[in-house]
């Protein structure tokens, strides 16, 4: 490939036929795919780390953190919506934000956006392997939790091979086990209702302290710790963003994202109302607050513990649709940014299977190795496993929330820097439903840095940052590639779907990348 002039402070490379031929997608998914996907990805939030919030905010705070979180969300996906719609092409977050604040502002939240799927896929490998523990220890008696590292590997390796086998097979999955899940989820709650285990006062279990402002038995600790549990709530729904990433994968990705992203947020509002009103119900909101298992919890409440191992079987089906769902995330955005130069290069190589395999290699190796600092981190401390789970829920949290307000930024410049791009879906909450969304995800942000256990996290993915960007400037900037997002962001968003305009549509347009074809 042949080195270009500058523009706006980034060289472009002509990378040609063969470079994009390497890195194929092929269209697989139908709006129920994509729902599958959107559900899929987040439908673990509702069996673990959710529950962590109850300890310091009680049932009430949590309950007003999860209706602040609707807004939040519905503000959130009309945008992406919008701006999917109009960019049919993998980049997501990335893409956004470099048609609207240029190649740094695109690198910047794409590598929040990494940081959240990895992040997320550690987080939803440490609890499965608790699940999978409890289970062979109950029913095989056969214990790792001493090595839970093995638990890991396996899980990643299993998940790597499925997220490989082709994008067909990745949503069919997905819609099997959403399904699945919400069946085991509806399961719990007539079981929960049925069995008489359902305590009202039981939500209200946490005694009020009586020094914090406002507490009561509905706010056991007051006002502000609604603000310190919104991580914890995000867990709700947490994921459903990613369904821009499946653009170049989606049959009619102009109409189906929006719609996708719709139905799966109703699912999940009603999914996530039964697990935080009668799980909590049923263990009681101290023991909920406490629990690594909380649904696994709730059927030993009801059933015993031989009979909730074997139902254990069923419920970590929810973890592992999330395991897939967002190692699938991860995996896009990886490529996407590879794609364009921004990561190396050879993160973005498909294969056969024309699924990004490398990209999906890479993050586990990085998700794997911090599962295991963190792990080793918090065994200094009592209760360990808790928080290394709760320290790796908030990395994710962080690349999300600082993803979303960036992307909402981006939603706002574009409707007023790109007028004439073709909108096909547009939000009906327009920008001040992206003002909204970005608000309280900054709000969200600033309740991550006031948490002392969680700073350590902050300085390590600034440290992340740093090298990152460091990289970039010395080395990456003078080696773009006029991938599908660069070009939408070059032309003005008159460049939109690769498939239909070629994946070097402007090469030419750019100075120094060769003639106008």
């Amino acid at each position: 490939m042949a080195e270009t002039k500058g523009t706006g402070g980034v060289k472009y490379t002509s990378a040609g036929a063969e470079y994009f031929e390497k890195r194929k997608l092929k269209r697989s998914a139908g709006v129920w795919g994509l729902w599958g996907l959107a559900v899929a990805a987040v439908i673990s939030g509702d069996f673990s780390g959710w529950n962590f919030g109850i300890a310091s905010a009680g049932f009430g705070g949590m309950a007003i953190a999860f209706v602040i979180l609707v807004v939040m969300y519905y503000g959130l996906i009309f945008s992406i919506g919008e701006m999917a719609a109009a960019m049919p092409h993998t980049g997501g977050a990335y893409s956004f934000a470099r048609s609207a604040m240029g190649p740094w502002g695109g690198l910047i939240t794409g590598l929040a956006e990494t940081i959240e799927y990895v992040a997320t896929t550690a987080v939803i490998v440490f609890f499965s392997a608790q699940y999978l523990n409890g289970i062979t220890t109950e029913l095989l008696s056969f214990d790792l939790s001493g090595s839970m590292w093995i638990w890991w590997i396996v899980l990643y390796l299993v998940f790597i091979a499925l997220n490989s086998a082709g994008a067909s097979i990745s949503f069919k999955f997905a819609i099997i086990v959403s399904i699945i899940s919400i069946a085991i989820l509806l399961v719990f709650s007539a079981m929960a209702l049925i069995s008489g285990k359902f305590n009202w006062d039981s939500l209200f279990n946490i005694a009020p302290d009586p020094a914090a402002f406002g507490s009561s038995d509905f706010l056991p600790g007051g006002l502000l710790p609604i603000l310190f549990v919104l991580p914890f709530a995000m867990w709700f729904f947490l994921g459903i963003e990613e369904l821009p990433l499946a653009a170049e994968e989606s049959h009619a990705p102009a109409k189906d994202i929006p719609r996708a992203g719709i139905i799966a947020r109703g699912t999940l509002i009603v999914t996530g109302v039964l697990v935080l009103v009668l799980n909590t119900g049923v263990l009681g909101a101290e023991a909920t607050g406490a629990s690594l298992e909380p649904l696994l919890d709730g059927f030993r409440a009801i059933v015993g513990d031989q009979l909730a191992a074997l139902l254990a079987i069923f419920a970590l089906i929810g973890l592992l649709a999330s395991l897939q769902g967002i190692m699938f995330a991860y995996g896009r955005n990886m490529y996407s940014l590879s794609r364009a130069g921004y990561y190396p290069k050879f993160f973005s190589l498909t294969g056969k299977r024309q699924t990004p395999w490398v990209a999906l290699v890479v993050g586990a190796v990085f998700g794997f190795v911090a599962l295991v600092v963190v792990d080793v981190l918090a065994r200094t401390n009592e209760g360990a496993g808790g928080v290394a789970g709760a320290i790796v829920l908030n990395i994710a949290v962080w690349g999300a929330v600082f993803a979303y307000f960036a992307q909402m930024v981006s939603f706002i410049i574009l409707r007023r820097r790109f007028p004439n791009a073709n909108r096909p879906y547009k939000s009906p909450w327009g920008i001040p439903g992206a003002a909204i969304a970005a608000l309280i995800a900054l709000s969200i942000f600033v309740g991550l840095l006031v948490q002392e256990p969680y700073r350590i996290a902050i300085v390590a993915i600034i440290a992340v940052y740093l090298l990152v960007l460091l990289g970039f400037a010395i080395y990456g900037r003078h080696r773009l590639v006029l991938s599908p997002e660069e070009e939408y962001a070059l032309s003005g968003g008159l460049h939109g779907d690769p498939q239909k305009e070629g994946y070097d549509a402007m090469e030419g347009d750019v100075p120094g990348t060769g003639s106008k074809k």
